[in-house]
């Protein structure tokens, strides 16, 4: 899903259209995922992959989906049209953009490196707020995931709720068998 946000949103703010915006998002995301994966996080930061904070293991979702895909359809609207030399002149325009987008993601991803712990953190204490307030934060969940469908932005809500994001896993614990998120929890031992 995080992967259709990147080519989407690149392609769909793209001003054109062009399948350039949608091959802009997916390298964009590729760069993203790859630099901020945990073995690649534990090279970088010289640390054992064990000490690789959790939030790392968890960077392959829709909002970097969605943040890839501004990033990328902004450059594409920018430099999309550049002429170059006529020496490099075979990188101009729409070949030039995925180019940049690999620079400009190469930079956030050292940014996520430092923000995305506290990103992903904010994100887990939400949704288990939201799962202890019980009847009521299933009304607060309703009604934001109502107010997004609009947008299509309701796939990044539902992942933290349906999917193992922060350890809910509704979906998966249904499929399983499990009755209640307290049953499947108790059948895993972790409760």
């Amino acid at each position: 899903m995080s992967i259709l946000f990147a080519i989407g949103v690149a392609y769909g703010l793209s001003k054109d259209k062009d399948g350039s915006a949608a091959l802009t998002g997916f390298v964009g995301f590729l760069v993203v995922t790859t630099l901020c994966s945990p073995t690649a996080y534990s090279m970088i930061m010289g640390i054992a992959i064990e000490q690789v904070p959790a939030a790392f293991s968890k960077i392959n979702n829709q909002f970097v989906g969605i943040l890839v895909g501004v990033l990328a359809a902004e450059l594409y609207n920018r430099y999309s049209g550049v002429e170059l030399p006529k020496a490099f002149s075979f990188f101009s325009g729409r070949r030039l953009v995925p180019i940049l987008t690999s620079f400009l993601m190469i930079l956030l991803s050292f940014v996520l490196m430092y923000v995305w712990p506290f990103i992903y953190n904010a994100l887990v204490l939400f949704g288990e707020n939201i799962k202890d307030l019980g009847s009521l934060g299933a009304g607060i969940y309703a009604f934001f995931n109502r107010l997004l469908i609009s947008v299509g932005l309701h796939h990044a809500l539902n992942s933290v709720f349906w999917f193992d994001v922060v350890g809910i896993n509704d979906i998966p614990n249904f499929l399983a068998g499990a009755k209640s998120l307290a049953t499947g929890l108790a059948e895993k031992g972790l409760c």
